[in-house]
């Protein structure tokens, strides 16, 4: 690592999951359009003939265009869901149960209006979809790249436990420590979740920089004194242009797209 590097003397990095490590939205979708062939296919051998309506549903779900929408308002409502936690105040739920909730509720919701067709195991079974989501090409080679500077690496994600072990497993991901929201009974972009992973490491924050594709998250942690590494995926990024801009005088480091993610880190921790 050379000094002239904005990350010098980080000893680990700290990495978002969803969006800037695996990539969710093709195979959530994907899942989300088999899911409505099947059950069109099984209503037909079985001669069943439901509310029209849920047979459009069933068909909008089969398009590109109404798998992707559904993805983006499953998606959408994780990120509800986590911000507007409150511990101490709230009942602790995991991601998974979540997934699993909002499904449901966005499944018999307009202009969707299918969920009487879909068993509790079959629903069940869809929102695990989130455990298997491919990695982006750039992570594996990129966090191997890290190790190989003798540089700690760690998720820092919103998942629970079981997500979190199943998603790495997928995609043979390298972390040498796996901390999540679960581990502090806290969602990200609480502080704690921060800081409770800096402490676990033996690491002061400003010893750690904050990987992720989205700037809320980097915000958060610049503000317990990690470092700040964005790394820019397609679609991932909620602030607007205006915020986009001013964000580029507080991040330590920034990877667009199309630099090369992961590995653009490891060459800017070198200096190259």
């Amino acid at each position: 690592m050379t000094s002239k590097s904005p990350l010098s003397g980080i000893k680990a990095l700290t990495f978002d999951v969803f969006g800037t490590t695996v990539s969710w939205r093709e195979a959530v979708a994907n899942a989300l359009a088999e899911a409505a062939r099947n059950k069109l296919a099984f209503l037909k051998s079985q001669e069943i003939t439901p509310d029209p309506e849920v047979i459009k549903g069933l068909e909008r779900l089969t398009t590109q265009k109404g798998s992707a929408a559904l993805a983006a308002q499953w998606r959408a409502s994780y990120s509800t869901f986590t911000r507007g936690f409150r511990k101490g105040e709230m009942e602790w739920k995991t991601v998974d149960d979540h997934h699993r909730d909002s499904l449901a509720s966005l499944l018999a919701s307009e202009p969707w209006n299918v969920l009487t067709v879909f068993t509790p195991s079959e629903l069940q079974d869809l929102s695990l979809i989130w455990h298997r989501l491919p990695a982006h090409p750039d992570a594996r080679p990129g966090l191997q790249a890290l190790s190989s500077l003798g540089l700690t690496t760690a998720t820092l994600t919103n998942a629970n436990h079981i997500l979190l072990h199943n998603l790495i497993t997928f995609s043979s991901l390298p972390f040498h420590y796996l901390f999540c929201a679960e581990d502090f009974y806290a969602y990200k972009p609480s502080p704690e979740v921060y800081l409770g992973a800096c402490k676990a490491m033996g690491l002061q924050p400003g010893e750690v920089a904050m990987v992720a594709a989205h700037l809320g998250d980097l915000d958060a942690a610049r503000g317990i004194g990690m470092k700040t590494v964005y790394v820019e995926r397609e679609g991932e990024e909620e602030w607007d242009e205006q915020r986009r801009r001013e964000a580029r005088g507080w991040v330590d480091f920034w990877v667009a797209e199309g630099e090369g993610g992961f590995g653009k880190v490891e060459r800017g921790i070198r200096g190259v």
